[in-house]
């Protein structure tokens, strides 16, 4: 399939154009108090919330309690990232001049995807009772080190920089969503969307739509934090490198990023 018929496809999906139906399922299932906390815990404890709470039923509702806390901090910084490719590509593409009318109408598109992205975990958040973060003021240059709205190819490495960040960053908060189904295939719907950014991005570059190795491919070494830790090869106690080498046991396997080393990519580019 042509890459930006693939693209607008995914844009015009009902699930991040209308995302009003989901959201009131969220918010049927997500509400605050006993209502979260039943949201929360497997369906069996649920049925405790009814009774006069007892010592052991605030224990439930306290774990309840947590896991929503851990689920709207997932959400918090997906929303950080989704928020910085938001505004890099809406800056980008309004920069007269600097995308290539071959290439504009990918980043367009891009584009359209990471808005609906914003506009999903707000809402999300704000339907578990929780204020989204405001968006930060974002330096691009990160105090200097780069020009990506003067130079093209500088903007293309950014672009890709972001985009394998969030991908990694997406998988790595995976069991932090997991305590709400809904939250949970919406994070898996959003990250294979933005594997797809990535890939297409990558290529874009003359680089192969994965990584191989701790190399992101043709990458400045300020990009480095970005691709730590995917030279693994040791996989549930497997050496992937085993049969084909290490770089294709490597590229078998995307890593995770921890969500602290995800903050620390972003603060980069944040004043």
């Amino acid at each position: 399939m042509n890459i930006l018929k693939l693209l607008d496809k995914l844009s015009n999906d009902k699930f991040f154009t209308t995302e009003a139906s989901r959201l009131d399922t969220i918010t049927n299932i997500s509400a605050f108090g006993k209502k979260a906390a039943v949201a929360s815990v497997p369906l069996g404890l649920a049925s405790m919330m009814a009774s006069p709470v007892k010592a052991e039923e605030k224990k439930v509702q306290a774990t309840g309690m947590f896991l929503k806390s851990t689920l709207t901090d997932a959400l918090q910084l997906a929303l950080v990232l989704e928020y910085l490719e938001n505004e890099y590509y809406s800056m980008g593409l309004s920069k007269a001049g600097l995308i290539p009318n071959a290439d504009r109408a990918v980043f367009m598109q891009i584009s359209k995807h990471e808005s609906a992205h914003v506009n999903f975990l707000k809402s999300t958040l704000t339907s578990l009772g929780t204020t989204p973060g405001a968006k930060p003021t974002f330096d691009f240059t990160a105090n200097g080190n780069f020009s990506p709205f003067t130079d093209y190819n500088q903007f293309l490495i950014l672009a890709q920089a972001f985009e394998d960040t969030g991908v990694r960053a997406y998988k790595g908060q995976a069991g932090n969503v997991m305590s709400n189904k809904v939250v949970l295939q919406a994070a898996l719907q959003i990250h294979s969307v933005e594997a797809r950014h990535a890939s297409q991005v990558r290529r874009m570059r003359a680089n192969k739509g994965w990584i191989e190795l701790a190399d992101g491919g043709n990458m400045p070494s300020a990009t480095n934090p970005v691709y730590a830790g995917e030279d693994n090869t040791n996989q549930a106690g497997y050496n992937t490198a085993t049969l084909f080498g290490a770089a294709a046991g490597s590229a078998a396997y995307d890593e995770i990023l921890s969500g602290s080393d995800a903050q620390t990519i972003a603060s980069l580019f944040i004043v």
